[in-house]
């Protein structure tokens, strides 16, 4: 399966690349192509996403020796294997179209490839890839036309047109990267989490939350892989939820968002013992009229934030789908005025860098 955002550009591909990682490459690769291929692979799992996907690098890749079905048009698209295409980004399989996708034109470039043209909008002399708006051409086959549609209507035209056919279905792929949630430290929400002796994990239920840290006189690393909970045995060790058997708990936990990523629900009721917040009190307050913090937490606390308050919403915990309306970032103070405390010669008394001035170098004076 190959994921697009833009199907409008389908007549436009004209090859398709896998990740090296890709679980389908092995069955792809001809057995002439599968020696160089291997090495590819191993060379890929050496760089780091951001060192593949630079805009500056030269574009690498290989022919796998097998071709593809175009879903419209029947034609045969060549299949290639390219570290700037990485798994972790939809299906780990695009579709390349090279008249209007900066990468895919270099690598078709580089590699030779074929190049259609199929939104218009260039100006004179504007050379390709062209990534700006316009009307689709050179887009029809049997059954289908989208020439002279804007972007968006080809979009919805092709999509229920593949769906029609069975060869294509519309997906909501959200970018957001595997979450480190697991700690080995002590302080931390611990997982309601217990194993059984058959290893396999078993939620708490409900009625036995919430899962507290123990008191502990220590909580040094353990000196093993696991985190310090692990020394403390008579937590450690406990029961299954229904009583049947012994159990042992996660000794991770969690890093402390659990809580930090829905405070601003839970400062509205902390006293509410039986849900995260009550529903009269939630629809009052929320959402926040104004969220004001570094811009340094676009992609941490905010981006968690929104994405936990989501999960709430569908679960129908809060009724609205977005928790903040309006979001404004102090600036940062830089330079050697802003960082420096000035007094008044005359009385001692602190003033505001606004009502100084450099005199020479290092030599302030008042206004």
């Amino acid at each position: 399966t190959v994921f697009t955002t833009r199907p409008d550009t389908l007549f436009g591909a004209t090859y398709m690349v896998v990740s090296p990682e890709h679980p389908l490459l092995d069955r792809l690769v001809s057995a002439d192509r599968k020696q160089e291929v291997d090495a590819y692979v191993t060379s890929a799992s050496t760089k780091s996403d951001l060192e593949r996907t630079e805009l500056q690098k030269d574009k690498t890749g290989l022919f796998t020796g097998s071709y593809a079905k175009h879903p419209l048009t029947g034609a045969p698209v060549p299949i290639w294997v390219a570290d700037y295409v990485l798994a972790s980004y939809g299906t780990g399989a695009i579709m390349a179209v090279p008249a209007h996708d900066t990468r895919d034109h270099e690598f078709a470039v580089k590699f030779g490839l074929d190049v259609v043209e199929v939104v218009g909008g260039r100006k004179e002399g504007e050379e390709l890839p062209y990534t700006g708006d316009g009307e689709v051409i050179n887009s029809e086959c049997e059954g289908l036309s989208i020439n002279g549609l804007s972007v968006e209507e080809a979009k919805a035209k092709v999509v229920a047109h593949l769906e029609t056919k069975g060869a294509g279905s519309l997906k909501t792929n959200y970018k957001l990267r595997d979450w480190l949630f697991s700690r080995q430290r002590y302080w931390g929400e611990p997982f309601p989490i217990v194993f059984g002796n058959d290893g396999k994990p078993i939620p708490v239920p409900t009625d036995q939350l919430p899962v507290t840290l123990p008191e502990v006189e220590s909580y040094e690393p353990s000196g093993t892989t696991e985190g310090p909970l692990s020394t403390v045995q008579n937590w450690v060790q406990t029961t299954l939820p229904d009583g049947s058997g012994p159990a042992r708990r996660e000794t991770n936990t969690m890093p402390q968002w659990a809580g930090s990523c829905w405070y601003y629900l839970r400062f509205l009721d902390p006293g509410n013992v039986g849900a995260p917040i009550d529903p009269e009190v939630e629809k009052y307050w929320m959402p926040v009229d104004l969220y004001l913090g570094g811009a340094e937490h676009a992609v941490l606390h905010l981006l968690y934030a929104r994405f936990w308050h989501k999960v709430l919403y569908d679960c129908g915990v809060v009724h609205t789908k977005e928790p903040f309306q309006r979001l404004v970032n102090q600036g940062l103070i830089l330079g050697p005025i802003e960082h420096t405390r000035f007094l008044d010669p005359e009385t001692g008394d602190a003033i505001s860098a606004q009502e100084v001035k450099e005199e020479a170098a290092n030599t302030f004076v008042r206004k």
